[in-house]
């Protein structure tokens, strides 16, 4: 039984999926927007969402918390300099995320997430 599992497995060791989380998280922020899996996409909203609201506070708490999952000091600097500011007075719903259609491959479910404002 899955009583109180939230989330998706997305068929990865718990270690995996945070590893593909941060590697999406840090595509995202460094591009503004990518194409994935709508699965992912789902799962990697509340995780960008989160570190977005860390950089609107600016700390140097927020910023050590932000690092612990975006490992690219590049990545990191955008996000408190550039994402966060640009998000100053929204209080949430920092991303969007727009069906794509299917992958010709393995017919997965495609999405494209994006930063609100791109």
């Amino acid at each position: 039984m899955r009583h109180r599992k939230a989330g998706r497995s997305l068929r990865r060791t718990s270690e995996q999926r945070l590893a593909l989380l941060r590697n999406l998280a840090t595509s995202l922020i460094e591009q503004g927007a990518i194409i994935t899996t709508e699965a992912k996409a789902k799962e990697l909203r509340p995780f960008v969402e989160k570190l977005i609201t860390k950089a609107k506070e600016g700390t140097l708490h927020a910023r050590r918390g932000a690092v612990k999952h975006i490992h690219k000091r590049g990545a990191a600097d955008k996000l408190f300099q550039e994402v966060g500011p640009k998000f100053a007075t929204r209080k949430g719903g920092y991303t969007r995320i727009i069906k794509a259609g299917h992958r010709k491959g393995d017919a997965a479910e495609m999405a494209r997430i994006e930063l609100v404002g791109d």
